[in-house]
């Protein structure tokens, strides 16, 4: 059996001594336990226990009781003290050696731990064989998963808890230090105002995720609430929120209202309410004044390093904020067209105060969309988010979102994912509420390295800050699917679309997921429903036909790939198409030398496609291939193992 501390690492990097007084509290509850079950402790490593068993009744009994205990004593705990563990148990022969096991059994076990739920157990057939019908709990199947170093794949199980039924419907959320910001009503009289409202709700947000001791819920999520009638318990319980911040601001010349009141989520209290007129130039110390007020509300201490970060004014222009909150309007609509006019507020907002590290940022973010989108070549584009993230860094170096879009920058222009990584982590030190450069760590880098468990961890962090985000669940389920871990990833899409069923790419990632089961023609449907969103095979995004053109040679149809790839061809004619989606349709019909000399060209021209692209399954076949490797290596990655 191993056990593991869930987050320990990232713990480990926020608060040392926090972390080692949690690890210690662990083996005080553990150590009992395995004497009870005729557990014995190998070693521990860190956060995490060896044990072995005279039989596989005892290990699973002694996990259940494991991670009954934990649960019991999380019960009375703050939420940031609470244990929370993973388990495997495997059955197999060990090499017994000094006091220490090793083998193959053993190395299973700890690759199936990583495998369990957040308080869950998973175990293998050969455990599942030996314990059914000698125990009161249910074992659930959830497939059978390849392994890291285990040559063939293991049908794994999981404990399915008596209690996780009942606390689903029983969840009222307790910690106010948990945060989120509504959308803010706009009370003006002209309606084009909205870009002002949704303007303060994540200028607020901002100033509050500056408060370390607050974990602060991010705009996407949120944004889903304007105009809801849900009450604040309702709201808390979807966002696992323990307080909200409503409101509302009426813009009138130049002069602003705006009333804001915080609300205990579990008894739906007003704990405050304040109404503030002011000159709009005054706009940034109100933020200020609003941020404090509720972190002394919530009983937040404040520490030097965060007043200071609440008290900085990013420009001394009005006119220039004003733009600036136009264009992260239209940039937030997603759209060609709204991209554009965001670079045009922004380009506005730059001349009327050139010092603007943030407006200079979006300008950068808009760049790198407009080519990761395939809407702009990277010969275009990276000579803008280039200029425009040197810029904002020069301006400010203290701004998260500017160190994460260098970490772009390095990872996709330069292939310096030493130097992404460390800017990446930078960006999240300087904010760890900032759920996009956790979802850009994990999703562009860590995945494509082949650091799965690393790259969910930050992906289930990214997903408690932005819980509504489709992209970020999307993101998570795409790191299950390439990790192995099938039926999580089907869960993950599947989730997405009961809360988005309009989310186009949640179909196409669905669709892989069920063409790595085998299961070809529910793979091509889900497909074929993205593409239809999207405006059928002439308008829809050339990856997904990419993808539809690999269901069909899976399976068999390879007159109607064949098709659809000269279509795709004929496509690129007239409009611009990437080379990396342009390789997948090469890879998918089976070109591979010419798929590879489009990888080959992408990396020449430093597309930020490449990287989130390069593990994907369909180029599963070219991985064996000596000049798919040398391109690897080109990318900074070392090796990729064919899966």
């Amino acid at each position: 059996m191993f056990t593991d501390m869930v987050g320990y690492t990232a713990l480990g990097q926020k608060n040392e001594n926090l972390s080692l007084a949690m690890v210690e509290e662990q083996r005080k509850l553990i150590r009992p336990i395995l004497s009870k079950h005729n557990g014995r402790e190998v070693k521990t490593m860190g956060d995490a226990f060896l044990v072995e068993f005279p039989s596989a009744v005892d290990a699973v009994r002694c996990a259940y009781d494991i991670q009954r205990t934990v649960r019991e004593f999380n019960l009375s705990l703050a939420p940031d003290m609470r244990i929370y563990l993973r388990i495997g148990v495997h059955l197999g022969e060990v090499v017994a050696s000094q006091g220490d096991i090793s083998g193959d059994a053993v190395n299973v076990a700890s690759r199936i731990e990583s495998l369990a739920e957040v308080g869950g157990v998973c175990v293998t057939r050969q455990v599942y064989d030996q314990v059914q019908n000698k125990l009161d709990l249910t074992l659930s199947s959830i497939g059978t998963r390849p392994l890291k170093n285990v040559s063939a794949p293991v049908e794994l199980f999981r404990m399915v808890m008596p209690w996780a039924a009942r606390e689903a419907d029983q969840f009222v959320p307790t910690d106010r230090k948990r945060i989120a910001v509504l959308p803010f009503a706009n009370m003006s009289s002209d309606a084009s105002d909205l870009y002002f409202a949704d303007g303060m709700t994540e200028e607020l947000i901002t100033s509050l995720s500056r408060i370390r001791e607050l974990s602060v819920i991010a705009r996407t999520s949120v944004m889903k609430y304007r105009g809801s009638d849900k009450g604040a318990l309702e709201i808390g319980k979807e966002l696992n929120a323990g307080a909200l911040i409503e409101g509302s601001v009426r813009k009138a010349g130049t002069r602003a209202r705006i009333s804001v009141q915080l609300i205990d989520t579990r008894t739906e209290d007003h704990l405050w309410a304040q109404t503030y007129d002011r000159q709009l130039e005054d706009i940034f110390e109100v933020q200020t004044e609003i941020a404090e007020t509720v972190a002394n509300e919530l009983k937040v201490r404040l520490i030097e390093s965060d007043k200071r970060m609440l008290e900085r004014k990013p420009t001394s222009s009005t006119d220039a904020f004003m733009l600036y909150l136009k264009g992260q309007h239209h940039l937030h609509e997603r759209t060609r067209e709204g991209i554009q006019k965001a670079i045009d507020y922004f380009n506005e907002a730059t001349k009327k105060d050139p010092s603007y590290a943030r407006a200079y940022v979006g300008l950068s973010n808009a760049y790198t969309i407009l080519e990761n989108w395939g809407y702009l070549s990277p010969i275009e584009a990276s000579s803008k988010y280039r200029e425009f993230t040197a810029r904002a860094l020069e301006l400010d170096d203290l701004l998260p979102e500017a160190h994460s879009s260098f970490a772009t920058l390095l990872q996709a222009h330069q292939f310096d994912l030493a130097g992404a990584e460390r800017e990446f982590k930078r960006a999240i030190e300087l904010n760890p509420n900032y759920a996009t450069a956790r979802q850009w760590y994990a999703n562009g880098m860590l995945g494509p390295m082949g650091r799965y468990q690393e790259a969910i961890r930050q992906l289930e962090e990214a997903k408690k800050l932005d819980p509504l985000s489709p992209m970020i669940s999307v993101n998570l389920g795409d790191q299950f699917l390439l990790s192995g871990r099938v039926e999580e990833a089907k869960q993950e899409y599947t989730s997405v679309l009961d809360m988005a069923p309009d989310f186009a790419y949640a179909y196409t990632r669905l669709g892989l997921a069920h063409l790595r089961d085998s299961r070809y023609e529910e793979g091509i449907a889900e497909i074929r429903k993205s593409i239809e969103l999207e405006g059928g095979e002439a308008r829809a995004n050339p990856e997904k036909i990419a993808y539809l053109i690999y269901a069909y040679m899976l399976s068999g149809r390879k007159g109607d790939a064949e098709s659809l790839f000269s279509g795709l061809q004929l496509r690129s004619k007239h409009e611009y198409i990437s080379n990396v989606n342009l390789a997948m349709g090469c890879a998918a019909v089976g070109r591979d030398s010419d798929a590879i000399e489009l990888l080959e060209k992408a990396a020449a021209e430093r597309s930020n496609q490449l990287m989130e692209s390069i593990d994907e399954p369909i180029f599963e076949l070219l991985r064996r291939d000596t000049r798919f490797q040398k391109l690897l290596r080109t990318i900074g990655i070392v090796s990729q193992r064919p899966k």
